[in-house]
């Protein structure tokens, strides 16, 4: 499919550099180019200037809005492409470099592949472990690593060794490793650096990137079936009013759309509800993975460690592990995963891992050294028994917004990017075998099931349910050791999760209260001074994109049953609780947006269900590094 003619309504904007971009077509995504349109979409990157530093409360200059004009009134952009993604990740890229590849064996260079990312450049908002197992990545590109490829990804330190430790407060107690741990093969690599090189390969093959632009709108035709999406508006203020910067929108209308938002995608929310996607499957359950980077000492640094470990400090009715991965010079990737069904609201999973680094196991190896680098994100784990309808009328679900991790192998990475490469070959197949009405992807829910996501995650489907049982932790570990090493996946019966993860939090007045230590500035850290580390950014005179409805009515129904659990969970202090004797409950409710690093942990475990995860403006939100 050409590219079309754009409205004439463009006319008017003739000058602006977006405008031209799409009316002549594509050009090279090369530096000056995506300086040129983003720059043109004004994402808060730039409309900053700077990076602001990370605040507790919300500043109340706000700009002068236009108080008559509806932007709503005012006619979006558009263009028409053949494939839209929505999510510039492994996932993403995978199906965007396969698109590309079949289109241009087939000699159909005309083939619009468009990705849309809404962090500022790409792998600014990526953060994973990493530990990659290579499997799709050598049938992507094969030379990805060859010597005698000048573009290889360098950045790779092989995985040598493999470390499983169950913790008490002050031991480190060896244990095997299941079969699906070892990294044999495998490469410690940091996934943000990835990605950017995986957006290298797709822009040298055709692919149209276009970083800052934030999808918030899924676009239908008259028939129901996806038609793309749109962008949210640029310079509206914090109460909804257009500024001077205001600027519409964009449309980008495909026969196909790909979601890869990662994990709880907010578009994708909307998909799941619309087709019912969830009809033959489970509810999806959640973990929240905290990360930091850091600089070691040389003589405690062993290229190509990978430790895991399980137990302390989490207690035994909560599910998760910590890591510890040597890479590149003197690096080590150090975080804690913690399952988002745990009961306690107590709780703080920022806390516990600041603890954790304490643990003598950690702590000698982080003495000395330098944390340059601060990430989190939620991740799926619901596994097999979560995975939704992904083919939905006019597009899919790819990668984690579809739930695709391996969670006893602790990888994920690979079986996105297979479903990426999945996902193109059903999209490019139905494209050129019809040239009009809507496209349903029945090939891409075969190919899925014939593939190795499939029977990989199935095998291990009963592990992480099995946590679910009386015995918590320890029925878990022992029950999961069966099906590594006997069952092997083929038992007749299929365990189911537990409640929703929002749904399993208790009464406050019902846990025991935790108290967590003062960070010592070496080792732990406050929150804001690691939410300072990730770069962070948010224009505050926006729209507040972490949307609750009534601000009081929620801290009314929250606050008297779980005393705060949102300033707990979020691991970058967005929610507090303030004293305010004019309050009936003697606290407000506050969020503080522009801290927000886009995990979606708000949006999953708020008990009540009253928080909702948007797009906020183009650009914004953290830049990782190394992570």
């Amino acid at each position: 499919m050409a590219s079309k003619a754009l409205s004439s309504s463009l006319s008017r904007r003739c000058l602006n550099p977006t405008a031209r971009i799409l009316r002549n077509g594509p050009r090279p995504f090369a530096a000056a180019t995506r300086r040129t349109l983003l720059e043109a979409y004004r994402p808060a990157i730039y409309i900053a200037g700077q990076r602001r530093a990370i605040t507790s409360t919300a500043r109340s200059r706000l700009a002068e809005a236009q108080e008559s004009f509806d932007p709503r009134q005012q006619e979006r952009e558009s263009d028409e492409v053949d494939v839209c993604i929505v999510g510039g990740g492994p996932a993403g890229l995978s199906a965007a470099i396969r698109l590309k590849q079949l289109a241009n064996e087939a000699g159909n260079e005309d083939f619009r592949v468009l990705l849309l990312e809404k962090a500022g450049e790409l792998g600014d908002h990526i953060v994973s472990g990493n530990v990659i197992e290579p499997s799709a990545l050598n049938e992507l590109l094969p030379d990805w690593n060859a010597e005698d490829n000048p573009n290889r990804f360098e950045h790779v330190t092989a995985a040598k060794a493999d470390k499983l430790r169950f913790l008490t407060k002050t031991m480190a107690i060896p244990i095997p490793k299941p079969p699906q741990m070892n990294n044999h093969g495998n490469f410690i690599i940091s996934l943000n650096q990835f990605t950017k090189w995986l957006g290298e390969r797709a822009e040298e093959i055709g692919v149209e990137i276009y970083p800052g632009f934030a999808a918030s709108e899924v676009l239908y035709n008259s028939d129901g079936s996806v038609k793309g999406v749109a962008t949210n508006d640029l310079g509206i203020s914090r109460a909804g009013k257009p500024k001077d910067s205001f600027e519409r929108g964009m449309e980008f209308r495909a026969r196909v759309t790909l979601l890869a938002e990662g994990c709880h995608g907010s578009l994708t929310k909307q998909i799941v509800k619309k087709f019912d996607l969830r009809r033959d499957s489970q509810h999806q359950t959640y973990g929240l993975g905290i990360k930091e980077v850091w600089e070691i000492d040389p003589e405690k640094f062993q290229s190509g460690l990978v430790v895991h470990s399980m137990g302390f400090p989490l207690p035994s009715n909560t599910y998760g592990g910590g890591w510890m991965y040597h890479f590149g010079e003197n690096m080590v990737s150090i975080g804690l995963v913690v399952g988002l069904d745990y009961p306690n609201p107590w709780l703080s999973p920022y806390g516990e891992f600041q603890k954790m680094k304490h643990h003598p196991l950690y702590k000698s190896t982080l003495e000395g050294g330098k944390c340059i680098s601060y990430a989190a994100r939620t991740l799926n784990e619901g596994g097999f028994q979560s995975i939704p309808k992904c083919a939905f009328p006019g597009g899919a679900l790819i990668g984690d917004t579809a739930g695709f991790l391996n969670v006893p192998k602790i990888k994920g990475t690979h079986t996105a990017m297979r479903s990426g490469m999945l996902a193109a070959e059903a999209t490019y197949t139905a494209l050129t075998s019809t040239d009009e009405g809507s496209v349903f992807l029945y090939d891409y829910e075969d190919k899925l099931r014939d593939s190795t996501i499939w029977s990989e995650l199935k095998t291990v489907r009963n592990m992480r349910p099995s946590f679910h049982t009386p015995l918590g932790l320890y029925g878990g570990v022992m029950y999961s050791g069966l099906e590594a090493y006997i069952f092997r996946g083929k038992t007749p019966w299929t365990l189911k999760h537990g409640k929703p993860d929002h749904a399993a939090t208790k009464l406050a007045d019902k846990c025991k209260k935790i108290e967590y230590p003062k960070p010592d500035g070496k080792i732990s850290f406050d929150i804001l001074t690691s939410v300072s580390r990730s770069g962070t950014n948010h224009e505050e005179d926006q729209p507040v994109h972490l949307q609750v409805k009534d601000w009081d009515k929620h801290a009314q129904l929250e606050w008297p049953k779980y005393k705060g659990v949102e300033n707990r969970f979020c691991p970058a202090g967005v929610y507090e609780y303030v004293e305010d004797g004019s309050k009936d409950i003697g606290v407000r409710f506050q969020i503080n947006a522009q801290n927000c690093v886009h995990c979606k942990t708000c949006d999953i475990k708020v008990p009540d269900q009253d928080i909702n995860w948007t797009t906020p403006q183009g650009g914004e939100g953290p830049k990782y590094v190394l992570t």
